[in-house]
């Protein structure tokens, strides 16, 4: 029997379903081997040589497949159908030969396909290949590129930027979209503009809304009306005068269905309806490729095979009627400069089942799976016809002209199943239905009303309107935008509210750095135009090593450059090019530079582990900082909640995040008293909901909870890591701590209830937190193929799913309790592909 590696288990069981019992199934768990995270993995000097490793949990994956093909002489490598697909499938032959485990007879042969479906499969076992060299290659320099870029620019942050993670070469430059468009925003003058609207009523009664679209016989675009004034007299103009309906134009209009889904609009469009992150869309996908429900979902492609368009039309005839199917097929142009790599688009694996008939049972396979359903029929459904129509209402003299649109839909075609979502709804005037009018009718005014508008400015990025850029301007591929969006986050460069994307100051900070250090680096039409060369290696029109080789020739000289400036020569240069943004002019004309507190230090960009801030330069008289977005933003938090015992109780946002504190800082009190406000996870509150009584209360940390029978005071207070308990034996070299769960606790907690913790502690000091044993949140079972509890864990960055000694953290934004075995083994399966067993701390990594 052959053996078949594919990377999962769930992969493999569908599979295994469809080969039977003549085949031997097992997954790899994705990448056997990688470069070990230390520097020499990538050796330029030799020929870009690259040492690879096993992973630690990888080995025993390894070893199954090579004790099966003891018994099985043939090796079948199916992968998924990219150029990670290929990578996977070309390690673990390399790792086999290794081993000799395969041996000069042993057949070895890669197969593809690109759904799960029996005759799918049944046909790629028919159609074996060999593995696909260029695309390997293509992988290979890809991997070289990050390696390099994040081990050689990395430390140069780390010295340079203390509190600076790591930088890489698509995220950073991902990273320089996002803070450049908050610059935008801080940079913005709103400005003011009105608009005038008019209810007007036909003869027999029914009204329409009409706009202002002429004034003193001169057209009028956006900006014309800019203040109150301009916009009264407007509204005496309509006033004052008779209207009637100069033309009535109605037009026949069409709309077309969007093309089926490729990865970067499934990751658009699942955020725009469901609020969906990059990387949940795409496990959630994955999962349903591994079921068979869908064809793979990494993919730029949006062309659908031919059997797969007949299949559409016949459901969408059976289900919605004749008039529904175009006369021809329609035909979606293929956008993907790399053919290679360019895999069908994003459909069912069989058009006659909706959602309710698979009987999908998790929550978020269900929405998935009915959005690409609903998507793909509808691509292939006729056009929608619609009926637009223009009104032009004026008056006799033609000073005044007002304007009315609308639309009625004649056949709903496509829209009958599904329409695009949009990233930044806006009401559209076209889009409402108006009654019957006349030409040559009178128009009776029935109200005028004058309305004010401010300029916007641009939208920050959400997750989707970030893919969407990211592919605009040719940046990352469809297999990268997840992890790339995710990493960013991750290592606390953005942050995420509202489905809206911020920098931090940290962030900023870094790419303030690379943009006047390594300009070149986080260009965008440079990383373009080097995808660009990528590509053209899985298309074998380039040679990798000589890529490399440009590149790092460079890169090299601007690392050597860079690594010899002092960390005060930075921070010097970035004040210099930043003044205009850091120092805005200030309203009364004095200088931005002075401090705003003591009024003799000058404001210099400075550094910490959290980022960049503005402090000032007379420290340590002067403690002043703020954050690098202005005085706004430290301004805007500084708010008076009341007094207490005759001091001022304040409410302020620093680096750190909100606080409270008792009293201004004075010559003789050059510390007050300050407390963080507890994080939600802690069952905080937002900074907007504080008030003084909580504020006071928080202020009156830490609390004596009483005296340890065996010898000193237990206390209770608010830390770093949210409210704990301490105590210190009169013996003992150091305190001993306890994590509570909410911060209500530190106010409540009991002697005895402090003391039964702390001895559990003592009894066990490896466990975090204090106590017993953690209870689960969830249980979900027993491992299906390898035994043992998988449970669903609070820890303390959040929720993680355990099983035995691999911890693997959930996706944000997915609740404890909608995980499920399902989700848990492939968040395992990912947790053991990257080689670690303990859960993800974060850490300085390339």
């Amino acid at each position: 029997m052959p053996v078949v590696v594919v990377e999962s288990p769930a992969k493999a069981k569908t599979i295994n379903k469809y080969l039977g019992k003549d085949y031997t199934v097992l997954a790899s768990y994705g990448h056997v081997r990688d470069l070990p995270p230390k520097d020499g993995s990538v050796l330029p000097d030799q020929s870009f040589e690259m040492k690879w490793e096993i992973g630690v949990d990888s080995r025993k994956h390894v070893k199954a497949i090579a004790d099966a093909l003891k018994d099985d002489n043939a090796l079948i490598l199916a992968t998924d159908p990219d150029r990670e697909g290929e990578a996977i499938s070309w390690h673990l032959e390399e790792a086999l030969r290794k081993r000799k485990a395969i041996k000069k007879d042993t057949p070895v042969s890669r197969v593809v396909f690109n759904a799960i479906t029996k005759s799918a499969v049944t046909e790629a076992m028919q159609n074996p290949r060999d593995v696909d060299v260029d695309l390997v290659e293509a992988y290979l320099a890809r991997r070289a590129l990050d390696y390099l870029v994040g081990f050689n620019l990395s430390p140069v942050l780390w010295r340079k930027l203390p509190g600076a993670r790591s930088a890489g070469r698509v995220q950073s430059v991902c990273l320089r979209l996002i803070v450049e468009r908050e610059m935008e925003i801080e940079a913005f003058n709103a400005q003011e503009y009105w608009s005038v609207k008019a209810v007007l009523s036909t003869p027999r009664g029914q009204d329409f809304e009409a706009r202002l679209t002429m004034l003193a016989g001169d057209k009028l675009d956006k900006m014309s009306i800019t203040n109150e004034t301009q916009a009264e007299l407007a509204v005496q103009a309509i006033q004052s005068r008779d209207l009637t309906v100069n033309s009535v134009e109605a037009k026949p209009a069409a709309r077309n269905p969007s093309p089926p889904f490729m990865t970067s609009t499934l990751q658009q469009e699942a955020s725009r309806k469901f609020g969906f992150g990059a990387r949940q869309t795409m496990s959630t996908a994955q999962r349903l490729y591994e079921a068979g429900h869908i064809t793979y979902m990494r993919t730029d492609g949006i062309d659908m095979a031919p059997e797969a368009v007949h299949a559409a039309r016949d459901a969408i005839k059976d289900r919605y009627g004749a008039e529904y199917v175009p006369s021809s097929p329609r035909m979606y142009k293929n956008k993907a400069k790399n053919a290679q790599e360019a895999h069908e688009c994003i459909r069912p694996t069989d058009m006659t089942k909706s959602a309710d008939k698979l009987r999908i049972s998790e929550p978020d396979q269900r929405k998935l799976y009915d959005l690409i359903w609903k998507r793909t029929l509808a691509s292939q459904m006729e056009a929608a016809r619609l009926e637009r129509t223009t009104v032009d209402v004026g008056s006799a003299d033609g000073q005044v002209g007002l304007r009315a649109t609308g639309q009625v839909v004649l056949f709903d075609g496509f829209m009958r199943v599904y329409e695009e979502g949009r990233d930044d709804q806006v009401i559209d005037d076209d889009d409402k239905r108006l009654p019957a009018i006349n030409q040559g009718e009178p128009a009776a005014k029935q109200s005028v009303t004058p309305e004010q508008h401010f300029t916007q400015p641009p939208p920050r990025y959400t997750e989707a309107t970030l893919v969407k850029r990211m592919e605009e301007l040719g940046i990352g591929r469809p297999s990268t935008y997840a992890s790339i969006v995710t990493t960013i986050q991750d290592r606390e460069y953005v942050r995420k509210d509202k489905n809206r994307l911020f920098p931090e100051d940290k962030g900023r900070i870094v790419t303030i750095f690379l943009l006047n250090f390594f300009r070149k680096y986080v260009g965008y039409e440079f990383t373009a135009n080097l995808e660009g060369e990528l590509d053209d290696i899985t298309a074998g029109e380039r040679e990798w090593k000589d890529v490399l080789g440009r590149f790092w020739r460079d890169f090299k000289a601007q690392i050597d450059d860079t690594t010899e400036l002092r960390i005060t020569e930075v921070l010097d240069k970035l004040d210099a090019a930043l003044a205009p943004q850091l120092y805005p002019p200030r309203e009364d004309g004095s200088d931005p530079r002075v401090c705003p507190k003591c009024g003799v230090g000058q404001l210099h960009l400075k550094t910490s582990r959290t980022g960049g801030f503005i402090g000032c330069g007379n420290y340590p008289e002067c403690n002043y900082t703020r954050p690098i977005a202005g005085e706004g933003a430290d301004d805007a938090g500084d708010v008076i909640l009341g007094t207490d015992a005759g001091d001022d109780i304040l409410l302020r946002s620093g680096r750190f995040g909100p606080y409270v504190q008792r009293g201004e800082a004075t010559p003789e009190n050059k510390k007050p008293k300050r407390s963080s406000l507890p994080q939600t996870r802690h069952g905080g509150w937002d900074k907007e909901a504080t008030t003084l009584p909580l504020a006071v209360q928080l202020l009156s940390l830490p609390r004596n909870v009483g005296e340890h029978p065996e010898g000193g005071r237990i206390s209770a207070n608010l830390g770093r890591f949210g409210p704990y308990i301490m105590h210190k034996l009169p013996e003992a070299e150091k305190p001993t701590y306890v994590n509570l769960k909410q911060w209500t606790e530190m106010f409540e907690i009991g002697m005895n209830h402090a003391v039964e913790l702390l001895a559990e502690k003592r009894a066990n000091p490896g466990r975090r937190g204090g106590a017993a044993a953690a209870k689960p949140l969830h249980e979900l079972g027993e491992h299906p193929q390898r035994g043992g509890p998988v449970n669903v864990m609070d820890g303390r960055y959040g929720p993680y799913v355990k099983w035995e000694k691999v911890n693997a953290t959930i996706t944000k934004g997915v609740e404890p309790a909608d995980v499920t075995m399902e989700m848990a083994l492939e968040l395992i399966a990912e947790r053991e592909a990257k080689g670690g067993k303990k859960r993800a701390t974060k850490k300085k990594s390339a």
